[in-house]
């Protein structure tokens, strides 16, 4: 009796350990398997994450399952188990409905994809960074200074997100520099569409009636007269919401440097203030 229930014991033991075994490997080389195919056809990688995710859990269910069904004494608790199985249920529909909102959740996301991984999100309190991963749990979110944003997928799928690249489209931001009322301002602007023009990140966007009607290919308009000088802005496009990141500090950096050598000047709030 007692060298069965060893045995017993032993075998449900080699199940957990080979259930282990089984998912950590299935968990490395599934994930290798996503990085090369993403790298070869260029894939979305987040339904391969999730289900991949979803197949792990799966296994360490069945594996811990056929474990403790192994062991007579525990098997017979879990017949006991299921004969209140009316109770049981109403336990574990409390004790898991946060978690099963949160994999409902889950699916929701990789179904309908208001992001992608390694789309570029902006949540609530300035937070800012790439979608890593969706797990059943949560989404992790790598920010700019390489910390990771964990939030749970009931929580996000109700968020206000600013997703820069839902769409394939070209990326279009607003560069603003306020001069002083003493600089040339068409100077001021030549200086600015050309450094723009020149870079290479910077993508022509504009449609075939507008390159008919030789609109400019970067616009640079006045948008506001203040007591701090003349604000401009130039309209720039990028392929995408990094490049454009890019495209901006070169050309910050640029026209600074030119306008130093052409002698325009950057409005000075405080000198701006003393002489009115």
């Amino acid at each position: 009796m007692l060298q069965n229930y060893f045995q017993h014991i032993g075998v449900s033991i080699l199940i957990l350990v080979g259930t282990i075994i089984i998912g950590v490997l299935f968990s490395r080389y599934y994930r290798k398997f996503i990085l090369r195919s993403t790298r070869l056809i260029k894939n979305d990688p987040t339904n391969y994450k999730f289900t991949g995710h979803a197949i792990t859990a799966m296994i360490y269910i069945l594996g811990f399952s056929v474990a403790i069904y192994q062991i007579p004494q525990l098997r017979s608790m879990a017949n006991s188990l299921l004969a209140g199985a009316g109770i049981l249920a109403v336990a574990i529909g409390f004790a898991s409905n946060h978690a099963l909102s949160n994999i409902i959740s889950g699916m929701f996301i990789v179904i309908f994809k208001p992001f992608r991984v390694n789309d570029r999100l902006q949540l609530r309190d300035k937070m800012e960074g790439v979608v890593e991963d969706i797990t059943l749990r949560h989404t992790v979110i790598r920010d700019f200074e390489n910390k990771r944003i964990i939030i749970p997928n009931t929580v996000i799928s109700d968020e206000i997100i600013v997703n820069s690249d839902f769409a394939d489209e070209p990326i279009c931001r607003g560069i603003n520099l306020t001069i002083s009322f003493d600089s040339d301002m068409d100077k001021a602007k030549a200086i600015i569409y050309q450094v723009i023009k020149e870079h290479p990140l910077f993508i022509d966007n504009r449609k075939n009636e507008e390159k008919e009607a030789d609109k400019p290919m970067v616009p640079v308009r006045v948008i506001d007269l203040n007591h701090q000088g003349v604000t401009l802005r130039a309209w720039t496009w990028a392929e995408n919401a990094g490049n454009s990141f890019l495209l901006q500090c070169d050309v910050l950096e640029s026209i600074k440097k030119r306008f130093d050598e052409s002698g325009i000047e950057f409005a000075n709030p405080l000198r701006s203030i003393f002489k009115s």
